[in-house]
């Protein structure tokens, strides 16, 4: 595979269907009325895995990828399994899990995996340079792209992030806690 394909199939079809399943995943949420279910906890768990997704996602936007690079990737990974498997074991105890919404999960669990193996191709010589094997040494710079990805791109989807990711699962936290503040007055 070209460096060409591999780098468009990241940014117009795996970040995007990405983003369409954590909407999809938020819309599931609000279907099942989460703030009357598993609350505020469940949407805290929510926004912990997209901070844990946006950092190395971001490093991999506007960031040369190296050796660090790849740590935060791996490490960010690794908290992000961690925390979802909290999440659907929390989820699961307090409300129905539905088979969409877990499906929704499975796309949602192995698109950052698939988006790694993408980058791991396209630098595999860094991502190898981090457990000291091959010719290169590790990199652990912090290096802005050179060149960068068109601004266009970057701005529109980081306003897409903003819109059908950010401010939704904001506004599922607002609802879990106005629902609990309701609840605690009766």
């Amino acid at each position: 595979m070209s460096a060409t394909a591999a780098q468009w199939i990241l940014m117009y079809f795996i970040l995007p269907v990405w983003l369409a399943a954590g909407f999809a995943d938020y819309l599931c949420h609000r279907a099942a009325s989460i703030q009357t279910t598993s609350g505020p906890k469940e949407s805290l768990l929510h926004l912990a895995q997209f901070g844990e997704m946006a950092v190395p996602t971001l490093a991999a936007i506007f960031l040369e990828i190296n050796a660090l690079v790849f740590a935060v990737m791996l490490v960010s990974l690794v908290l992000h399994q961690l925390t979802a498997m909290w999440d659907v074991s929390y989820a699961y105890g307090m409300r129905e899990v539905r088979p969409i919404e877990q499906h929704i999960h499975s796309v949602l669990e192995i698109l950052p995996l698939a988006a790694l193996l993408l980058i791991v191709a396209l630098h595999p010589s860094q991502f190898l340079s981090l457990f000291g094997v091959g010719a290169d040494s590790a990199e652990f710079s912090i290096r802005l792209k050179d060149p960068p990805l068109p601004w266009l791109y970057v701005s529109t989807m980081l306003t897409l992030v903003f819109l059908f990711e950010v401010l939704p699962y904001v506004e599922e936290l607002v609802r879990g806690l106005r629902a609990r503040r309701q609840k605690l007055r009766r």
